[in-house]
C-alpha cells in the first residue's frame, strides 16, 4: 500500500494552485476549474498527488483557521536541504515564521502558503 493522493485545505484552490506551481515548484497533475479542482505533484515524487482541497464548509474553515492560529504546520514537505529551499523560496517573497533550525528531530523551517496554511519543511 502506498499513499495516491492527499489534500490540503486551502482559501481558494486556483490561487493556491499558482502558488504551488509557480512558488514551490510543483507540477500540475489534474486541473478542471469549473470544479474548482487542482491537483499537483512533486518533480520528485510523481505518483502522488496533493489535491488543493477548497475549504468551503464550516468544518474544514474551523480546522484550517485553528491550525493557523495555533502556529501548526497543516503539512510537512520534505527537502534535502532546507537553508537553500528557505533562500529560494524567500527570494521569491514567500514569508517564514520559523526561520531554519536544527534539533533531533532534523532540521525545519515554517512558511505560510498565503492560502490560509502554515507549512513545514523538513530536510530529508
Amino acid at each position: 500500500m502506498r499513499i495516491k493522493m492527499c489534500s490540503i485545505h486551502v482559501d481558494d484552490p486556483s490561487t493556491a494552485y499558482d502558488f504551488y506551481t509557480e512558488k514551490l515548484g510543483f507540477e500540475k497533475l489534474m486541473t478542471m476549474p469549473e470544479y474548482q479542482l487542482y491537483v499537483v505533484k512533486s518533480p520528485d515524487d510523481p505518483l502522488v498527488g496533493l489535491l488543493l482541497e477548497p475549504s468551503d464548509n464550516s468544518v474544514a474553515q474551523a480546522y484550517k483557521k485553528g491550525l493557523h492560529k495555533l502556529g501548526v504546520p497543516a503539512i510537512v514537505f520534505g527537502t534535502a536541504d532546507v537553508q537553500a529551499e528557505f533562500e529560494r523560496l524567500t527570494a521569491l517573497g514567500v514569508p517564514f515564521t520559523q526561520e531554519p533550525s536544527t534539533d533531533a528531530a532534523g532540521t525545519t523551517a515554517i512558511f505560510d502558503d498565503g492560502c490560509g496554511n502554515l507549512i513545514q519543511l523538513h530536510q530529508d
